[in-house]
């Protein structure tokens, strides 16, 4: 991982170190490293998704650690160089600049700790379509609704989840958001 991490450049590296500390501090639902690694990629450098989701889970596990034991700067920079940390100087930088700058706020609750467990509800989109045919079948003509919903995961990795869904079991699933909503109403 530390090869990987010594590809990306500092400002990029940066941004994703601000991106979980912020995420860590609920100001934003997650890390959408796809975005972020289409962002890298674009400036020339060869890294993939997984890779830096990996990047981002170490670093995210680093900066809940040193809030859980409310570690200061200078305990977490000595503790990374004890550990026999083969990180990059710029890594290391990069990461005592932002834990100065905004670990102070990061505090990891247990009530925040059980929510993170589940993941975070970011978007929902949807689209109807009809289906014409198929290899199997000439004439279909079924409607049909795709949804996909953007969820950010535990560890604050942002992803995309699609599903079809019949019109009756689109029905059902409308009747169950109405149910919520008036149920969300008396709170």
């Amino acid at each position: 991982t530390a090869n990987k991490i010594r590809l990306i450049p500092q400002d990029f590296f940066a941004e994703l170190c601000e991106q979980i500390i912020q995420h860590l501090n609920h100001k934003i639902p997650g890390v959408n490293t796809a975005e972020l690694c289409q962002r890298i990629q674009t400036s020339g450098v060869e890294i993939n998704v997984g890779d830096l989701a990996k990047i981002a889970n170490i670093l995210s596990f680093l900066f809940s650690t040193a809030a859980r034991n409310n570690l200061s700067t200078e305990e977490l920079v000595t503790t990374l160089g004890s550990a026999g940390s083969t990180l990059p100087k710029h890594a290391v930088q990069v990461i005592r600049h932002v834990w100065n700058e905004q670990g102070k706020a990061t505090a990891v609750s247990e009530d925040a700790r059980s929510m993170a467990t589940v993941g975070q509800f970011v978007d929902m989109k949807w689209k109807l379509g009809v289906a014409m045919s198929s290899d199997t079948c000439r004439s279909l003509k079924y409607p049909y609704v795709t949804v996909t919903l953007t969820v950010a995961d535990p560890s604050g990795q942002i992803t995309d989840k699609s599903f079809e869904m019949t019109i009756p079991q689109f029905k059902n699933f409308f009747r169950q958001f109405k149910e919520m909503a008036s149920v969300l109403e008396t709170v």
